[in-house]
């Protein structure tokens, strides 16, 4: 279960620590947890403590920590930047996202972006949840929305920018294939249903920190993208270097 920092600034052996209502609530009343039985907390300053429920009600608890069951071990540095999918695409990305080791998520407005908001609490919330699921013990940073322009001004020019463009061997220019070694704080960018524009991909291919990549022959949806990128972006990360067309 997920703590606030704010709440468990300084993890003790036998130190108190409440737990918010909603927390309460579902402790107590979905999984009927009651006073003396043991729970797990984490946040990523902590790492990961068992703890046992000290009082539990309906809109309220508390409990006490009693030892560390893992030191702090924060996700290497892996940034996805995507372009806004429809509500339940882009819950899905961030929950699978988050399961698959993001630690900044970078949402874009492209050429073909059908919205252009989103609910930062929401989505804070989502990945909690799939970070709880997962057991990882640090949950990722979701950045204000942005243009591609905007965010390829800022991108670090030492950090590789991996781009999963459609059809990339029909394209006029493009690179050919080479290999290159995945870093911690590279990224993945992932366009909108309906793919990045022309011009959107000519702009990308012009960049040196950009590196396209496919993802195969099949046209996937972004959602499902994501997790194949993600999925080759994470095993270059492990052992292997990912193959840039």
């Amino acid at each position: 279960m997920y703590m606030d920092p704010a709440l468990v600034p300084m993890p003790q052996e036998g130190a108190p620590c409440p737990i918010a209502p909603a927390q309460a609530r579902y402790l107590g009343t979905v999984l009927r947890k009651a006073p003396g039985e043991q729970v797990r907390v984490f946040h990523a300053g902590m790492g990961e403590w068992l703890a046992s429920i000290a009082e539990i009600r309906k809109d309220r608890g508390g409990l006490t920590l009693e030892r560390q069951l893992r030191a702090p071990q924060p996700c290497p540095p892996l940034r996805l930047a995507f372009a806004l999918l429809k509500r339940d695409a882009t819950d899905l990305v961030l929950r699978m996202g988050t399961e698959l080791g993001v630690t900044e998520f970078l949402p874009l407005v492209t050429e073909r972006t059908n919205t252009h908001r989103i609910n930062p609490e929401r989505l804070h919330a989502i990945a909690v949840e799939a970070a709880e699921q997962c057991e990882r013990l640090d949950i990722p940073a979701i950045a204000q929305v942005q243009t591609l322009p905007a965010l390829l001004g800022n991108w670090p020019q030492q950090a590789s920018l991996f781009a999963a463009i459609e059809r990339l061997d029909a394209r006029e220019n493009s690179p050919h294939s080479t290999t290159r070694l995945v870093q911690e704080g590279d990224g993945l960018l992932i366009g909108p249903e309906g793919g990045l524009s022309d011009s959107e991909c000519q702009t990308l291919l012009k960049r040196p920190f950009v590196a396209p990549i496919s993802l195969g022959s099949l046209v996937l949806r972004a959602d499902t993208a994501v997790v194949a990128g993600l999925a080759l972006l994470g095993n270059g990360l492990r052992s292997a270097p990912v193959s840039s067309q």
